[in-house]
């Protein structure tokens, strides 16, 4: 039969955690408790304000999403403005869920929430900058984008013995879009880029392949010319911002090359068959 130690002997170390935990409940006021009650909720208050910004985050992502997709109709509409401006107010209403994460960001430091926030400001960045170019048929500054996300901010409080609110004075909250969300949303723009391009075929402009050629072998020159010293992420996207320019850049060789052979209304047939035999596994969104 195995030998049973007597009552209250056993483990050393069991036994002192028992005789600590016994010791703290008996004691709360002791110091320590106090401070270790601070830490924990400095952690709750940083854990909520942390799954805020993961929320907000996914409705930029969600709304800039959708802002991609209608601006992707310039191409079949005979009136692209309606579409511009339509694109500009749900980039308006994006900007103001921007807003929130400004506020909630308000005294804290950036760095310490970034990752709640980086996937919707890049894809904020890819929806503002798709705009941009479509309207300019240039791409959109890290400057021209922070002049944007600059929100005003009226605080009132309610006085005794008043009806009314009196305004205390308006606050200025600003945004800045780090430079390495920045260049992963330019980055996942020369996908939008490509689709255009093929769409652009398919309704028979010819024109619009050969200027997003060019301006794609402007951004990859510029993403050459970063290399290594840039964020790991940008690493990780260039291949397939080389497949994009890949696919734009045969477009405009077929076009010039066999674009008299192809009647304009079955270029869209080819070029679609093309682009999945170049990489079957990438759809067109």
């Amino acid at each position: 039969q195995p030998f049973l130690p007597p009552s209250g002997e056993g483990c050393p170390r069991k036994n002192a955690d028992a005789v600590q935990d016994r010791d703290a409940s008996a004691n709360p006021s002791s110091p320590i408790i106090a401070v270790f009650k601070v830490f924990q909720q400095e952690l709750d208050t940083k854990h909520d304000k942390y799954e805020r910004l993961v929320k907000i985050s996914r409705d930029v992502t969600i709304e800039s999403k959708r802002t991609i997709f209608l601006l992707h109709r310039v191409t079949s509409v005979p009136n692209a403005e309606d579409i511009l401006n339509e694109a500009d107010v749900k980039l308006d209403a994006v900007r103001q869920k921007i807003g929130l994460i400004a506020e909630e960001l308000r005294g804290e430091d950036i760095y310490q929430f970034h990752r709640a926030f980086t996937a919707g400001i890049q894809e904020y960045v890819e929806a503002v900058s798709f705009l941009h170019y479509i309207r300019h048929r240039s791409l959109i500054s890290l400057e021209e984008i922070n002049a944007r996300l600059v929100f005003m901010r009226t605080e009132k409080v309610d006085p005794k013995g008043s009806d009314e609110a009196l305004p205390l004075g308006a606050q200025v909250l600003t945004f800045h879009v780090t430079p390495s969300d920045y260049l992963l949303g330019v980055a996942d723009l020369t996908g939008e880029l490509m689709r255009m391009c093929i769409s652009s075929v398919g309704n028979g402009d010819i024109d619009t392949p050969f200027q997003l050629s060019q301006f794609l072998r402007q951004i990859h020159d510029g993403f050459s010319y970063i290399g290594n010293t840039g964020p790991y992420e940008v690493s990780k996207k260039l291949h397939t911002l080389r497949q994009s320019l890949g696919k734009v850049e045969d477009a405009c060789y077929a076009l010039r090359v066999r674009g008299s052979e192809i009647p304009k209304h079955m270029l869209a047939d080819v070029f679609s068959s093309r682009t999945t035999l170049l990489d079957p596994e990438e759809g067109v969104v």
